[in-house]
């Protein structure tokens, strides 16, 4: 049998048309700078394979979510993403305003009141080197997907948890949120295999990190709200956002550190959290196969999950849909 050679637009459209697949249902928008334009249609939702961040993985990205038809803690996103951005040498002419303005736009061609929102910078096409100066300058794709269901909402019982045997992303590339995201695949897998719900790592010094796409953080036994330091991980904007909700909480939250957690610590923690965009924060009941606390959602976590989920239904000022 022969493979068809494609030649015209229309092949192109009849191409892609037959290869149509269910899953791109859940694709509302997306835009792309090499068009300068939007689509609605999912099977159309592609990346030049000579774009350096597809062979090289090198381009950020950042993913907010979208509540009540508003943009939640979109202006922290903006910011992490600008701050990876620089980390790797990479500029978009138009700035952070620039990139706003092209997320919102998207989002509204969406017309979604509950969705999830990628805006991923890349280095751009221009070659298969591994050279970033190869590149004729740089992409910028903002990808308007349906959101996933919060972990809790799926499993109110809570979470298991695992130590992960994948090695810690050393702090220069755990602060930055580029595309190249290998160890974060093995992690998912780990966790899957192991038929857990997540893996949490751990660096050099025995010290907790973070999981495959979350935070991770403990209630000590002394009502001690603990992340860990910022320098190895990334910095999640809702685990940020649970901090500064977690320092109202007087009477429950006895302080909030940000500091090294050892693994014994997180075994004889009064509370275990994870936290995430997608999932909000889910309260981890088992680790390594013991029980955290009484083996049940804590109070913390119960405030903290409330306090958040009032916090996005509350978000109004910068409408999407």
């Amino acid at each position: 049998m022969n493979i068809p050679i494609l030649k015209t637009p229309d092949d192109h459209a009849r191409a892609f048309e037959a290869a149509r697949q269910p899953y791109q249902s859940n694709y509302y928008a997306m835009y792309s700078s090499l068009l300068g334009a939007i689509t609605l249609d999912g099977a159309f939702m592609q990346v030049p394979l000579d774009d350096h961040v597809v062979h090289r993985g090198d381009g950020v990205f950042d993913t907010f979510k979208c509540v009540g038809g508003a943009a939640y803690n979109l202006e922290a996103h903006l910011a992490r993403l600008m701050q990876s951005a620089a980390g790797i040498g990479l500029e978009w002419k138009g700035g952070v305003g620039d990139i706003r303005r092209l997320t919102l736009e998207t989002l509204r061609a969406a017309n979604r009141a509950e969705c999830t929102c990628r805006i991923m910078l890349s280095r751009g096409p221009g070659g298969f080197g591994v050279s970033p100066y190869e590149s004729k300058g740089p992409g910028l794709y903002i990808v308007v997907i349906k959101s996933g269901t919060p972990f809790m909402d799926l499993h109110p019982e809570g979470a298991h948890v695992l130590r992960s045997a994948v090695p810690a992303k050393p702090g220069f590339w755990a602060t930055i949120k580029s595309c190249n995201y290998l160890p974060n695949v093995f992690m998912k897998r780990e966790a899957v295999d192991a038929k857990t719900d997540f893996t949490l790592g751990f660096d050099d010094a025995g010290h907790l990190t973070e999981g495959a796409v979350e935070n991770a953080g403990i209630v000590t036994r002394g009502g001690a709200l603990v992340f860990p330091e910022l320098r190895n991980i990334l910095a999640g904007t809702t685990m940020l956002r649970v901090m500064e909700l977690a320092r109202g909480l007087r009477g429950l939250v006895n302080g909030v550190e940000v500091r090294g957690i050892t693994g014994d610590e997180v075994a004889d923690a009064a509370e275990l959290l994870i936290v995430g965009t997608t999932i909000n924060v889910v309260a981890g009941v088992e680790y390594n196969g013991k029980p955290v606390g009484d083996s049940k959602p804590g109070p913390v976590y119960k405030v903290l999950h409330d306090a958040l989920v009032a916090d996005m239904a509350k978000n109004s000022a910068v409408r999407t849909a």
